[in-house]
């Protein structure tokens, strides 16, 4: 393990609204000051990086802010020139598309890399889909698991679902999908799970439209609700098995 180097930058991982909307209101001045007060950022997209710090008022113009790009493609060398920024001494923000960055999140391989090299890295405080969707849905937060995204594949994601549903006997399984995904998984969900299995959908966390109920997939059949590019996590729960 690598201690922190002298002379080094800090890596600050930013959270961002969830959705874009109301930064103010999600997001703690604690940490928005510290955002407006850097001048280089990492983000897996540009365009919505620099709408987000618009959004918050940065002391800088844009045309004056560094944006470095760490998406899905990013490769290791490119991911060793973002440490050099870190290493000269230069301090970075870290952001993701919605949330919390590194979650379900290519910029995680760059936090993994600061540690190894001795960078400093602080989270800050700030909206989390997975955590607010737990908080709200009454299933066991004592116990719980991340899944992330779910196979495309009909097969294998009906496969994943029967094995998550076995599984959330002993812990609360959670997972996402990409918004114009969510029809399909919801169908998917309705068809492979048990009637009584629990399972909480939490559509578009702290926006205006924000909804988060769970029921038994039975009584989902009979209501399911329209989530075509909303904002979803997925949460699994059979109490008492």
């Amino acid at each position: 393990m690598s201690e922190q180097r002298i002379g080094t930058g800090t890596l600050y991982l930013i959270p961002v609204a969830l959705g874009g909307e109301g930064v103010q209101a999600v997001v703690p001045s604690a940490t928005l000051d510290i955002a407006r007060g850097l001048r280089t950022f990492i983000a897996e997209n540009a365009k919505s990086a620099r709408a987000y710090l618009k959004a918050i008022g940065h002391f800088r113009p844009l045309q004056e802010i560094q944006i470095h790009l760490l998406d899905e493609h990013t490769g290791v060398r490119d991911i060793e020139h973002l440490l050099a920024l870190l290493s000269a001494g230069e301090d970075c923000g870290l952001v993701s598309e919605a949330g919390c960055p590194a979650v379900a999140d290519p910029g995680a391989a760059l936090v993994r890399r600061a540690h190894e090299t001795g960078i400093r890295v602080v989270p800050l405080v700030g909206p989390s889909s997975l955590l607010l969707a737990l908080m709200a849905s009454g299933m066991n937060g004592q116990r719980f698991a991340f899944q992330g995204y779910l196979p495309v594949d009909k097969s294998e994601r009906a496969r994943r679902l029967k094995e998550l549903e076995q599984r959330a006997c002993d812990e609360t399984q959670v997972f996402i999908e990409t918004p114009y995904r969510n029809v399909a998984m919801l169908g998917a969900l309705l068809e492979h799970c048990r009637g009584d299995t629990l399972l909480c959908i939490a559509a578009d966390l702290t926006l205006a439209g924000q909804s988060v109920l769970t029921r038994a997939v039975s009584e989902w059949k009979k209501n399911p609700p329209e989530l075509d590019r909303r904002l979803v996590v997925f949460l699994l729960w059979r109490p008492g098995d």
